[in-house]
């Protein structure tokens, strides 16, 4: 891979639920370090973007290169073991199965086992209430610790590159600066890319550092969050018109305090 190749490149991928065309030609990249943000309406194609990188949903048409490698085609366990990592919309967490059960899962393509023991402890460290709840079984926890065991679980995989799809959906405006904050973290100390689909358009711009818009499964804007930020179509349909450059200051300044 070299340096100026991205880390996850996506060229003219077309990808359908049976007959229906979800993703229509996205193409788009994610460069090594960074955090990108996939916006749009409800049904425009973000989570089919997402499932289609983590294999969840195979194309029809297009390319998916990883680190200069194509893989378009393999199964989503491969696709983990390769280091991309998917944190999907609706926490998805195993119910039955304990909260330090639902990490081990995470982490079922390691060997390095005094590793995944320190990253437990990691996982613990960024969301403390896990390992005070960590012998419960995952489906007892509140929707905000589900999200927060569903982003650590993924996060056990080492994954070079993180699918964050939807990780304020349902949750309260504490619990979801908590969780963005540490999803800052996790980019700036551990160097992990991230690819977001956040339906807080001005919380995903405040948090990426660059933003493709989506439209009924197409990109039709693309540009650094801070430019973003002041198009005035982005205002008017995402951040509203009155709000927009006021809204999420203190996120921005934090943000830019993790640089």
């Amino acid at each position: 891979m070299s340096a100026n190749m991205p880390l996850l490149a996506l060229a003219n991928v077309e990808s359908s639920y049976g007959a229906v065309k979800a993703i229509r030609g996205i193409s788009l990249d994610v460069a090594q370090g960074s955090i990108v943000t996939v916006l749009g309406a409800n049904g425009a194609g973000k989570s089919t973007i997402l499932k289609t990188i983590s294999g969840i949903i195979e194309p029809q048409k297009g390319t998916v290169q990883f680190k200069g490698e194509a893989i378009t085609n393999l199964r989503p366990a491969q696709i983990v073991k390769r280091g991309i990592a998917h944190a999907p919309e609706g926490r998805e967490v195993f119910a039955l199965l304990s909260v330090r059960d639902n990490l081990l899962m995470g982490a079922y393509t390691r060997a390095d086992r005094d590793a995944v023991a320190r990253d437990i402890e990691t996982m613990y460290g960024y969301f403390p209430v896990l390992k005070e709840r960590a012998a419960q079984e995952a489906g007892k926890l509140s929707g905000g610790q589900q999200q927060m065991l569903a982003i650590s679980r993924a996060l056990m995989a080492e994954p070079e590159l993180l699918l964050l799809d939807e990780p304020s959906l349902g949750l309260s405006p504490k619990l979801t600066g908590e969780v963005f904050d540490i999803v800052l973290r996790v980019n700036r100390e551990r160097g992990t890319s991230i690819l977001l689909v956040e339906q807080n358009a001005q919380l995903a711009l405040d948090t990426a550092d660059f933003g493709y818009v989506v439209e009924v499964g197409r990109v039709v804007m693309s540009d650094t969050c801070a430019r973003l930020r002041e198009k005035t179509d982005i205002q008017e349909f995402y951040l509203g018109a009155k709000e927009a450059g006021v809204r999420g200051e203190r996120r921005w300044k934090k943000k830019k305090q993790w640089r």
